[in-house]
């Protein structure tokens, strides 16, 4: 025969009993989960202070400060103007700082920002001269990055380094006459005859050829001309040294581009007389990349809205 059920009362104090150890082993792998990720955020916060002290002691000693310029050298992004020239100010504000390393690895970049830290470094070394800004150069030192360089007291490299590219360059693609056999038709709408003179889908005339080129000639000449008030007699006469060629640190050195061989740690130690290097590289925190994807987020939105107008 069928067993008795238990009666109403009892089968709700074991409902209860239940309800209490399911309650009871939520409650303690809540505070498991919270005791774990206390003791992670204390590790966090006892080895970031741990560093922070570190560095400021190294910082109150005699040392020298490097800055790092890898990377394509461009507003927005770690090797921007704002940041190097930021890193440089840290750097000659400290009377500790014996001297100053530009760690270069870069294939260059952005003229402006370039012609930027240029102007700083000159700048800050005529009014520090017992500081001087020294530039070592790893993988590649080119275009705008041997901009930067050449406005240092000397320049330093490996033999097999990459040096020069002194030139400007402005990319492009054509596709009329690929348009013209699919039967694609460009309609770019513009206010003024040589707005839209870069459009890959519309034909460049001669007359906006030879404007392109006198623009590219122009920033080219204001390019050599800084690099020859860097560099000075050091130079040899070959004008193939602004022809846009790249060479090794090995043949660089021969056309003046180059002053000595070495690494940043040997120049700290052996020239610069001060081993113990502090990176003054500025770099973005968390808050200042959060707040770049938003703004990015939020230009894309923009653009979505205003369509095909562009006003610059």
């Amino acid at each position: 025969m069928f067993k008795d059920k238990p009666p109403h009362g009892e089968k709700d104090v074991i409902n209860d009993l239940v309800f209490s150890i399911v309650k009871e082993q939520k409650t303690k792998r809540r505070w498991g989960i919270f005791f774990k990720l206390f003791f992670i955020a204390y590790i966090v916060f006892i080895t970031a202070t741990f560093f922070v002290n570190k560095k400021e002691s190294m910082v109150s000693l005699p040392h020298t400060a490097e800055i790092d310029v890898s990377g394509v050298i461009a507003a927005g992004t770690e090797t921007s103007a704002d940041h190097v020239i930021q890193g440089l100010h840290n750097a000659f504000k400290n009377s500790q700082v014996k001297g100053v390393i530009l760690r270069i690895n870069s294939p260059g970049g952005s003229p402006v920002q370039s012609e930027e830290i240029y102007n700083e470094v000159r700048r800050l070394e005529k009014k520090h001269p017992e500081k001087k800004v020294y530039a070592v150069c790893e993988d590649a030192c080119a275009s705008g990055a041997y901009y930067v360089a050449s406005a240092a007291h000397e320049i330093y490299a490996q033999p097999a380094s990459l040096i020069g590219s002194i030139g400007v360059i402005m990319n492009g693609f054509g596709f009329t006459e690929a348009m013209k056999k699919l039967g694609v038709e460009s309609r770019v709408l513009t206010a003024g005859k040589n707005k839209g003179f870069l459009d890959p889908f519309s034909p460049m005339s001669e007359e906006q050829k030879e404007f392109a080129l006198t623009m590219l000639k122009s920033v080219h000449e204001v390019f050599i001309a800084d690099v020859k008030q860097g560099r000075g007699k050091r130079l040899k006469n070959n004008p193939e040294i602004f022809s846009g060629l790249v060479w090794t640190a090995l043949q660089a050195q021969k056309l003046g581009l180059v002053d000595h061989f070495g690494s940043y740690r040997q120049v700290a130690a052996q020239v610069i007389k001060a081993p113990q290097i502090v990176d003054y590289t500025v770099k973005p925190g968390l808050w200042d990349e959060l707040s770049q994807r938003v703004s990015t987020i939020f230009t894309h939105a923009l653009h979505t809205m205003a369509a095909n107008i562009h006003l610059s």
